[in-house]
């Protein structure tokens, strides 16, 4: 048996039920194989970021305790977006459910399709909110603690909604 890493997920959605598809997304990934979900964040509502003319985003962090390592998290990832029937047409556009793998223990992973940490986690309030609330103490490696970053951003509206 691996020892399990600290992973932390991100979570998005801004068609239906956004709220309803974060719950249910939070609780499929406490199902992936090796893994169990230490605790996630309550939601929140944030303007869209990138293509700001679609709906609010709701968004989330799930904080989990994985033996998978960081590709294999990542296919179990998309298989979920997919099973809630994510169609990847524009980057940064509408959808139904976004998974992003934005820690993952302190690695630092450069393959193809997959960066961690998340390459723009440093610029997204929206993320950084709930991931600082799940840990307070998370470090961003090569940024240093997640709460330093996130104070050095100029926040637009974030809001808990649950």
């Amino acid at each position: 048996m691996n020892t399990p890493i600290r992973a932390f997920v991100g979570l998005g959605s801004n068609l239906g039920d956004s709220i309803a598809t974060l719950h249910a997304a939070i609780d499929a990934l406490s199902r992936l194989p090796g893994t169990r979900l230490s605790r996630a964040s309550r939601l929140y509502r944030s303007p869209a970021w990138g293509h700001t003319d679609q709906a609010d985003f709701v968004n989330a962090v799930a904080l989990l305790d994985t033996e998978l390592a960081p590709r294999a998290l990542l296919d179990g990832m998309l298989a979920i977006e997919r099973a809630f029937g994510r169609e990847r047409r524009e980057r940064w556009g509408p959808r139904i459910l976004d998974l992003d793998l934005l820690l993952y223990g302190d690695s630092i992973v450069v393959q193809p399709g997959l960066q961690v940490p998340h390459p723009h986690l440093h610029e997204r309030a929206f993320a950084l909110v709930p991931l600082v609330e799940v840990d307070p103490d998370a470090v961003i490696p090569g940024l240093g603690p997640a709460r330093d970053v996130l104070s050095a951003l100029a926040c637009g509206p974030i809001e808990a909604v649950g």
